[in-house]
């Protein structure tokens, strides 16, 4: 089977019109977001990139605890979907449709926070190398990524899963990883499959 060609708006369009909701859709901020943000050590609000922001539960999230957000995803249908959940919170958020490969020309070490979850896993596994470099571009060289990967068996794919061993090896020459383990609260059928990682970049 052909690996479907996931560098184009139109495949994940195609799939927000033919499912409701997508996969990937969980209705809710994922747990370990919200447990960062209502613990004991918070990060402070700031300007926050919200990578495949999908229907903005994320975005909305981030904004209820006071960060300037940036929401871009591929798809029409994910950003109408995060315009009308601001909306309907009464809450106030860019969001942008856009390929995130882009986001270096147009916000170059911009953002004091880049948030990952469901990006990573859902672009060419060739193009990591350049996710990467994508990330630090637009973050501060104070910033931080704050992150959920899917912890999935090589293969097949969206989600293209990956392992701690190849976050470390992809990450580590650009980044100061102070977090990343299996994270404690997630959904239950994503229990044991996310990886919370925190990073900060280094000095290149």
């Amino acid at each position: 089977m052909s690996t479907p060609d996931v560098n184009h708006p139109e495949f994940w369009e195609n799939i927000y019109q033919s499912e409701v909701p997508p996969g990937w859709e969980l209705g809710q901020p994922a747990p370990p977001f919200v447990s960062l943000l209502m613990g004991d050590s918070p990060p402070p609000p700031g300007r926050i990139a919200i990578l495949g922001c999908g229907t903005g539960n994320e975005v909305a999230l981030f904004a209820t605890h006071g960060f300037e957000g940036v929401g871009v995803d591929f798809a029409p249908s994910a950003i109408q979907g995060a315009k009308r959940r601001l909306q309907n919170a009464n809450l106030k958020a860019e969001l942008i449709q856009r390929d995130i490969f882009e986001l270096p020309n147009v916000y170059p070490h911009h953002f004091d926070y880049v948030l990952e979850h469901t990006c990573f896993c859902a672009i060419a596994p060739f193009r990591r190398p350049e996710y990467v470099r994508m990330v630090h571009t637009i973050l501060k060289p104070t910033g931080l990524l704050i992150a959920l990967f899917f912890a999935l068996p090589p293969g097949g794919g969206p989600p293209f899963g990956t392992t701690e061993k190849e976050i470390r090896s992809l990450f580590e020459p650009a980044f100061e990883i102070s977090v990343l383990h299996v994270a404690t609260d997630s959904i239950a059928r994503r229990r044991g499959k996310e990886l919370f990682a925190l990073m900060m970049p280094r000095l290149m």
